[in-house]
């Protein structure tokens, strides 16, 4: 028997997909048409907005805000303790049409900005601009989302 532990508490968009073995805590709000795969954690206190897509594995820490048109890749890692152990907590902010690669660490506090790309693997310690890509451990400006939109193109035209 396939089973998601979703909390009674959440409140779940219309046509909201959730894979296998998922977790959905207390107060999270998840908006519609959203896909979250299997394996995700999501805990409590999360706002996600609608047409996000969250990859299997991921974590998504209390206090976070996910915004539209997301992507999360598979086993991201969002963190809410700036200084473990520490009592007080403050979640990742991930702006509207922001691309997260998979197994990128982005640290708590730390805001992405809209229409941003932060690359597969990358270790995220401060804000993210707007319409910014991100590579590497740290992660470091390296070219505008027009410039990675024009790869993306390019690929899929290849």
């Amino acid at each position: 028997m396939v089973t998601n532990f979703i909390s009674e508490k959440a409140k779940i968009g219309d046509n909201v997909k959730i894979w296998h073995f998922s977790y959905i805590g207390d107060n999270v709000e998840i908006g519609n048409n959203v896909k979250i795969g299997s394996l995700v954690h999501i805990d409590y206190n999360v706002k996600i907005g609608e047409n996000t897509k969250i990859e299997g594995q991921a974590y998504i820490p209390p206090l976070s805000r996910i915004g539209k048109n997301v992507f999360i890749g598979p086993a991201a890692v969002l963190t809410n303790d700036p200084y473990p152990m520490c009592d007080k907590m403050i979640g990742v902010t991930i702006e509207d049409n922001a691309v997260i690669g998979a197994r990128a660490v982005i640290k708590a506090g730390v805001t992405i900005g809209k229409n941003s790309v932060v690359a597969m693997g990358a270790v995220v310690t401060r804000n993210v601009p707007e319409d910014s890509v991100v590579i590497g451990v740290p992660a470091t400006i390296r070219y505008t989302r027009k410039e990675y939109d024009k790869k993306q193109r390019q690929w899929m035209e290849s």
